[in-house]
């Protein structure tokens, strides 16, 4: 899958949002505090293991978790007898991963599109807040995943849960939500560490666009803040189509009020 070229990211007019364009940082959250129930919280069954599997758990897997003597008794049983106890094991350990991911990473997400009305609604205030535009050829979006939609709970290659999380199988659970979400068309960056401010540089910021009923004052902020720090950021104003269901937007230039008086502009 193909990073796009732009990603956005939706945002309220917040006194936080505002410290995080001033200091240009990214915010990685944890998803404890996710809106949908089952985002990076997916309670993920286990596949049967196969015959192979258990042998290559047996050879791999037993020597590394299990004392010698659990080991030696395990390695007695017959492949019938170990598959139950080896999938308890594995729905244990997958639980544990999924746990740890929730309560320790740090996720920030993207979007693909910039004119979704739901989205304008849902985390932009009701069309009142912004979306940033960002350069994703830069170190922030090396590791983007692409969020997968689907109909039903993904399985789990039972041998996968024992890596930590760390084989892509299990890493794509967390971008992993159902198709009642598709519209968002997201875009994922994970971080080790939730509540990570990541600093990223001013020209990475290529756009701000903001929605149709946010107020005058707030954009004049928002401008003063990134002309003083990005004079490269291009501005866009969106307004309400009379004639399809959909946001437009149209480029303007942000003069201030001391500029407009030393050239007799109007603001």
């Amino acid at each position: 899958m193909n990073l796009p070229e732009k990603l956005y990211k939706y945002e309220a007019f917040t006194v936080q949002s505002l410290l995080n364009l001033k200091n240009q940082v990214v915010y990685f959250a944890p998803p404890s505090g996710f809106n949908d129930p089952y985002d990076c919280a997916l309670r993920a069954d286990v596949e049967e293991i196969r015959p192979d599997e258990i042998e290559k758990f047996r050879s791999i897997y037993l020597a590394k978790y299990w004392p010698d003597h659990v080991k030696e008794a395990l390695e007695s049983k017959a492949p019938d007898e170990l598959r139950p106890m080896l999938m308890r094991v594995a729905r244990a350990a997958c639980e544990d991963v999924i746990e740890r991911f929730i309560e320790s990473r740090g996720v920030s997400c993207f979007s693909e599109v910039n004119d979704e009305l739901l989205m304008w609604a849902h985390y932009s205030d009701k069309y009142q807040g912004v979306y940033l535009e960002f350069d994703t050829s830069t170190e922030l979006f090396k590791k983007a995943k692409k969020v997968q939609y689907v109909d039903e709970m993904p399985k789990l290659n039972a041998l996968s849960v024992f890596t930590d999380g760390k084989r892509g199988e299990v890493l794509d659970l967390f971008c992993t939500k159902s198709t009642a979400w598709k519209y968002e068309r997201e875009w994922r960056v994970l971080h080790s560490e939730a509540g990570t401010a990541y600093t990223y540089p001013a020209e990475i910021l290529t756009g701000i666009y903001f929605g149709p009923n946010i107020s005058r004052d707030v954009l004049e902020v928002i401008c003063l803040v990134l002309k003083g720090q990005n004079p490269s950021v291009r501005f866009w104003q969106g307004e309400i189509s009379p004639s399809t269901f959909k946001v437009e937007f149209k480029e303007f230039t942000y003069i201030s009020h001391l500029e407009a008086q030393n050239t007799d502009m109007p603001t």
